[in-house]
């Protein structure tokens, strides 16, 4: 990346503003949402693709899903009107639905939806993928009985229930089969195509994306649930946080959910303006190469683990963003342990990488996104690892590069966010305890573990052990059994702050609930009228 000034980027910018806005506090159109964000990880709009929060929370107004998960945590109808649990499977009846095309949603639909997502085996099928789905027996665990039934049987390595939440991710959103077929190229299953275009039943249809720039969603009047009031939504992409606390000020936009958390502070109690902190589930993590010589020591990761300072960069930097936690658990989730003793130890670090050979220190790179907070995440974590003998340079990069090095195990250290598909044990750590298959061969880049080379057979056979448990108090004894493993084997993929999204909306706008699986729907959001 070429180096650039950011004061000087920043002053331009809010010159910009100056001149073009009038003297008089602006605000946006009655029946539009503008929202401002960093659209840096989005590098997809197909559902079966993408699987950034970002992305995610565009999708999720494009497109249903047969269940969808409530902000409480419940699993609530959406395309399936009703479901029969038996002991093979589930059984779905379809309601009366219509994709924005005029199309109706179909059990056919459904299946070519879930089929594809598995045969495209991307990132997105990892979920599935990892409790038995896969493209050799999809076809034959997910039918369609009739036109309004859907069935999906059980693969032998989950229960309904939680295979309920997995069919309520983004990646299992139902498109529209005929318009996407008609878009296949090269076997591809219309994945080019669909990459910037919409072909859902949600309530809203894509209109346009500009990468790294803006995404406009116009509304669809047919939609099932009835039409939306956001004629249309606008998401802008605002990576300077100081840019984007000036447009909310002057009402260019409704919504800011790039803030640093100073700039976030000036709006605490101010006159028009509400804040949201929404709990995620997931965390801000420091992954780090298994493969790399230094890495794959036990000991450097312990001594990593005892070198950052915690209390301070959560003081400093990371406020309304995170809280220290170092188990993949949220600390108020049923069955949680405590935190390890991790905090700043700088001799104890030292020792720990002198017992590993390295009392000299060594190098590594670290890799992220220039967002918010991570750069300054970065900065920090820099800082403390001088103090402990290894020395570290930071490569920025946008979301495409970065997510692409980290996909392809070509890292040092890389800072990652995860969240959580369901409010529980599982739904949160799985993806840091489970890694089928370590192998270089597997290609398995949907797996986050993989991604870093960890190889850890035992704690992934126990966590599939708790995929299968139906007893909820069994099922809890190894939840505590998985975190205290993962505990012992010195994480490759650190927690570093359990992860929260906050977010600042102008007070006019109503029914905008943020959702901990940045899925929030749109559809009953609102605008008062101004005073």
């Amino acid at each position: 990346m070429k180096p650039f000034r950011k004061e000087l980027f920043v002053g331009a910018a809010i010159s910009f503003l100056a001149l073009t806005a009038s003297a008089a506090f602006a605000e946006t159109p009655k029946d539009q949402l503008v929202i401002g964000t960093s659209l840096a990880q989005v590098l997809s709009l197909d559902p079966q693709q993408a699987t950034e929060g970002k992305a995610n929370e565009i999708m999720c107004n494009l497109y249903d899903r047969l269940v969808l998960a409530t902000p409480e945590g419940k699993i609530a109808p959406q395309l399936a009107e009703s479901w029969a649990i038996d002991d093979k499977g589930i059984t779905f009846k379809l309601r009366e639905a219509a994709f924005a095309s005029g199309n109706p949603v179909t059990s056919r639909d459904v299946v070519f939806s879930l089929t594809r997502l598995l045969k495209m085996n991307q990132a997105a099928a990892a979920n599935l993928k990892r409790v038995g789905y896969n493209a050799d027996n999809v076809e034959k665990l997910v039918t369609a009985p009739d036109e309004h039934t859907v069935r999906i049987d059980l693969s032998g390595e989950v229960t309904p229930e939680l295979l309920l939440y997995r069919l309520a991710m983004v990646t299992t959103s139902i498109v529209d089969s005929v318009e996407v077929e008609k878009h296949v190229k090269d076997n591809d299953y219309g994945n080019a195509w669909l990459r910037t275009n919409s072909a859902g039943s949600g309530p809203f249809t894509l209109n346009r994306w500009t990468p790294n720039e803006i995404v406009i969603l116009d509304v669809n009047k047919d939609y099932v649930g009835g039409e939306p009031k956001m004629r249309r939504v606008v998401v802008r992409h605002v990576p300077e946080s100081q840019v984007e606390r000036l447009m909310l000020e002057r009402g260019d936009i409704d919504i800011a959910s790039a803030l640093s958390a100073s700039d976030l502070a000036t709006f605490q109690d101010k006159q028009g303006f509400k804040i949201q902190r929404i709990p995620t589930g997931g965390f801000y993590v420091l992954s780090m190469n298994a493969g790399n010589q230094y890495l794959a020591n036990p000991k450097v990761r312990e001594a990593i683990a005892y070198g950052i300072d915690y209390a301070g960069i959560e003081k400093t930097i990371m406020g309304p963003y995170g809280r220290v936690r170092t188990v993949p658990v949220p600390e108020n989730y049923e069955y949680a342990i405590p935190s390890p003793d991790w905090h700043l130890d700088i001799e104890k670090a030292k020792s720990l990488l002198a017992e590993a050979g390295f009392k000299d220190g060594f190098s590594l790179s670290l890799k992220t996104i220039a967002q918010t907070p991570r750069i300054d995440l970065a900065t920090a974590i820099q800082a403390s690892f001088a103090q402990i003998g290894i020395k570290v340079n930071i490569q920025q990069g946008n979301g495409s590069e970065i997510i692409a090095a980290h996909r392809a195990r070509d890292f040092d250290l890389l800072i990652p966010q995860t969240g959580a598909y369901m409010p529980n044990v599982l739904g949160s750590m799985e993806q840091f305890s489970s890694n089928p298959d370590n192998s270089k061969e597997a290609n398995n880049a949907g797996n986050f573990v993989w991604r870093s080379a960890w190889d850890i057979p035992e704690l992934t056979k126990l966590t599939a052990k708790a995929s299968l448990e139906p007893d909820a108090k069994k099922r809890g004894e190894i939840y505590v059994e998985m975190q205290k493993m993962f505990v012992d084997l010195k994480p490759a993929v650190l927690p570093l702050f359990e992860r929260y999204e906050p977010i600042v909306q102008n007070a006019r706008v109503q029914n905008y609930i943020g959702h901990p699986n940045m899925t929030t729907r749109l559809e009953g959001v609102t605008k008062a009228e101004t005073e």
